[in-house]
């Protein structure tokens, strides 16, 4: 079970990584490439494209636009805190998804080698998402006086991938 709020920014280091990995890789076997002020337009809408798909899918409560708004005012108190939440840093160490990274260093290398060396950037398209996604969240706990964890527990109702709710003034374990 993970804070809300750290899984999203967990993203923006994991595509970071997968970045890291994959671009030696394609730029040695590539060579690196010319700096384009297109591209550079490319990269920028891009981001603003990201940016606000995340807006969307925070903020509204349609399916068809993402959503979460209505998942996270439908989410449910935690049981038990003290015996479920984990560690505040234990709650980060879990938000790190080894399986994202993959996905993002897979389709960064094979864009990257196939189509132009600058389509290792692709995942940049998830850090804005991500970052307003987080920050939105950030807000939204403060302003309802909560925090909002993401997972799976086996003493609540609803089961894996629901959303809980706890009170930020329990003191977490660590």
């Amino acid at each position: 079970m993970v804070r809300y709020v750290h899984h999203q920014l967990a993203a923006i280091v994991e595509v970071g990584v997968a970045m890291a990995v994959t671009a030696p890789v394609v730029f040695g076997v590539r060579g690196l490439p010319e700096a384009k002020s297109s591209k550079a337009v490319i990269l920028v809408c891009i981001l603003g494209a990201g940016a606000l798909f995340g807006l969307l899918a925070v903020s509204t409560r349609s399916y068809w636009l993402g959503g979460e708004k209505r998942d996270f005012e439908s989410a449910v108190p935690l049981t038990d805190p003290e015996a479920i939440l984990p560690a505040p840093r234990e709650s980060m160490r879990r938000s790190f998804a080894p399986p994202f990274v993959v996905f993002v260093a897979l389709g960064s290398l094979v864009f990257g080698m196939l189509w132009d060396p600058w389509a290792i950037g692709w995942g940049l398209f998830f850090v804005p998402e991500r970052t307003v996604k987080g920050v939105y969240m950030f807000y939204w706990e403060r302003r309802h006086g909560v925090l909002l964890w993401y997972g799976k527990v086996e003493e609540q109702p609803l089961g894996k991938g629901q959303f809980l709710y706890s009170s930020p003034r329990i003191a977490t374990p660590g």
